[in-house]
């Protein structure tokens, strides 16, 4: 597969962890929103097509829609969809974009499918275990967290204006 390589290119300092918690806290807006997508139209549309909207409400009722690995699975994928699209595609989520970082190989070319699939498995537990994963950044010489550095992937801070025309 050949590479594709970001613009602008360039070589660009590591990304503080300042920008980081912004970028993660405006995509934690939108993966909610997303989420909430995801699970009314499967509640709303194909649950109510198999079981109509009586027997819809009945499973309601009787807490059948409390705990659905079906739905965990399919909002589990269309998280992972949505990331792996931004990182793949420009290196950047919707937040990054705004705090002007970015997600990259060390030669600068976009991260692939399976990089990013790492990326947001560490992410995780990296999250799950009070942050650690991501406050490793300070302690790490590189400044990378435990996603950089299980996906061979850097953040970078990207200049002012970068994609300004």
């Amino acid at each position: 597969m050949p590479t594709h390589f970001l613009q602008p290119q360039g070589q660009f300092p590591t990304a503080g962890l300042a920008k980081r918690l912004a970028a993660f806290f405006y995509d934690l807006l939108l993966s909610i929103a997303l989420m909430m997508v995801v699970t009314l139209t499967y509640q709303q549309v194909v649950l109510r097509l198999i079981y109509g909207s009586e027997g819809l409400q009945a499973l309601a009722e009787s807490g059948g829609l409390d705990i659905d690995p079906l739905l965990s699975t399919i909002l589990f994928i269309s998280l992972f969809a949505f990331f792996a699209k931004f990182w793949t595609h420009n290196g950047q989520t919707l937040g990054m974009q705004v705090w002007g970082i970015r997600v990259q190989n060390k030669d600068g070319s976009a991260i692939d499918l399976w990089q990013a699939l790492l990326r947001f498995l560490i992410a995780i537990p990296s999250w799950l275990c009070v942050g650690i994963g991501v406050l490793w950044m300070l302690k790490d010489k590189q400044g990378r967290t435990w996603s950089d550095i299980y996906s061979e992937s850097q953040v970078v801070q990207l200049p002012k204006g970068a994609h300004r025309k």
